[in-house]
């Protein structure tokens, strides 16, 4: 299970890096931690985007990434918030062209509508999914 509590803003950087061996549940938890954090930097006007769009991030390693480990960046920037989800997975994030009743496959297309930017790149051992949300 992951924990995670109350921190006053001082106690808290411009990032927060952690790797998770996630599961179905693990998204309301990281979805805490980024609120914990988004409060901090002043940026709780993003909280709502920044949590679904990682919630779609997490969502894709339970389903596409065997062992289920991902590394989570969470980065308060000058222009707002990035957050990077990293795994070991070498099969590419694309978004899905799926037909309209298709049971899955809209998550990307979902953090590209919300996010200000988002893109994924290749690692040497997988890849890394990020987005960003600019300050309102």
């Amino acid at each position: 299970m992951i924990h995670a509590t109350e921190h006053s803003a001082a106690a808290l950087g411009e990032s927060y890096r952690m790797t998770f061996t996630v599961s179905e549940h693990s998204a309301r938890h990281m979805r805490r931690i980024l609120r914990i954090y988004l409060a901090s930097w002043g940026l709780s006007g993003l909280t709502h985007t920044a949590e679904l769009a990682l919630t779609e991030l997490v969502s894709n390693v339970v389903r596409h990434v065997p062992g289920r480990t991902c590394s989570v960046l969470i980065l308060c920037g000058p222009d707002g918030l990035r957050v990077e989800v990293a795994d070991d997975c070498p099969r590419p994030a694309r978004p899905a062209r799926g037909g309209e009743l298709a049971d899955g496959g809209r998550g990307l297309l979902l953090v590209e509508a919300l996010t200000d930017r988002w893109g994924a790149e290749p690692t040497a051992t997988g890849k890394t999914v990020w987005f960003e949300c600019h300050r309102t």
